[in-house]
C-alpha cells in the first residue's frame, strides 16, 4: 500500500482557531495535536508573533509545523527561524510617513462612541490601522465591531485610502473586530505559499473565516495552490477538519 501524501493544513487565527483575540480552548488545542498525529498543521494570521503567542500558548513553535505571523512576513519552520521581511525597506520611509500621516488625520475626524489608544501598529510586514484603538476593552472591541457592521467604518475608511494612495503599490485588507491592514501589494497571505511550495505537500489546504473579498483571507482562500474552506467560528473548523481528516 502507497503511503499517503504529505498535506498541509493552513489555519487563520481569529475566528478559526480561536474567538477573535481571545486563547485557545484546551479541547482545540488537544484537537490540533490530535490532527498533527496525521498530516502537518501551520497558523497563519496578520498578527505580530507576540500576539500569536499569547493566543495559542508559549510553546507554540512547539505545537506547529509552520508559524507565519504577518502572513509569513515572519516565519518560523520545525520550531526554527526561518526569515523575516520588512515593510520599510521595502516602501520607503517618505511612503510609510505620507500613510501613518493620512490614517491619523483620518481617524481624528471620525466620531466613535469610544476611542482609545494605538491607533497604528507598526509590524514587520504591514501597519495595522484601527479607528478606535487597539489598547480597547474586550466589551469596547465587540461595541465597535457592531457598531461597524451596521455602518462600514473601516470599509469606507479602507475605500478613501485606495483612493488617496491609488499606484503606490499597496493592499488594505479588513480582518479581526477592529482594525484593517496596509502591506506591499502581494504581502498577503498567500505570501506564506512561497515558503512551503518547495516542501513536497501534495496538497495545501486553507481555513479561514475572513474569505470574503476584501477579507484578510480571501487570497490564500482563492489561491490556485490552495483547497479553500470558509468557517465560522473553531467548532465549524474542527468539524470539517474531523470529516475531512479523522
Amino acid at each position: 500500500m502507497a503511503a499517503p501524501a504529505p498535506v498541509l493544513c493552513l489555519f487563520d487565527v481569529d475566528g478559526t482557531l480561536t474567538a477573535p483575540r481571545q486563547k485557545i480552548t484546551k479541547e482545540m488545542d488537544d484537537f490540533l495535536q490530535k490532527l498533527r498525529q496525521k498530516i502537518k498543521i501551520g497558523v497563519v494570521g496578520g498578527s505580530d508573533f507576540e500576539k500569536v503567542q499569547e493566543q495559542l500558548g508559549d510553546n507554540v513553535l512547539e505545537k506547529y509545523d509552520y508559524v507565519f505571523p504577518e502572513n509569513g512576513l515572519v516565519a518560523y519552520k520545525d520550531g526554527k527561524f526561518l526569515c523575516k521581511q520588512n515593510i520599510q525597506g521595502h516602501l520607503g520611509e517618505d511612503l510609510i510617513q505620507d500613510l501613518i500621516n493620512y490614517c491619523l488625520s483620518y481617524i481624528a475626524k471620525i466620531k466613535l462612541p469610544k476611542k482609545r489608544g494605538t491607533f497604528i501598529e507598526f509590524r514587520n510586514g504591514m501597519l495595522n490601522v484601527s479607528p478606535i484603538g487597539r489598547s480597547c476593552s474586550q466589551e469596547e472591541r465587540l461595541e465597535f465591531y457592531e457598531l461597524d457592521k451596521k455602518e462600514n467604518i473601516r470599509q469606507k475608511f479602507v475605500s478613501d485610502l485606495q483612493k488617496t494612495f491609488d499606484g503606490k503599490g499597496l493592499t488594505f485588507s479588513i480582518g479581526g473586530q477592529i482594525s484593517f491592514d496596509v502591506f506591499p501589494n502581494g504581502w498577503d497571505k498567500r505570501y506564506c505559499l512561497t515558503l512551503v511550495e518547495n516542501d513536497g505537500y501534495k496538497k495545501i489546504y486553507f481555513f479561514g473565516d475572513k474569505t470574503m473579498p476584501g477579507g484578510n483571507d480571501y487570497e490564500i482562500y482563492t489561491d490556485s495552490r490552495t483547497v479553500g474552506y470558509s468557517v465560522t467560528s473553531p467548532e465549524d473548523t474542527q468539524k470539517i477538519c474531523e470529516e475531512l481528516f479523522l
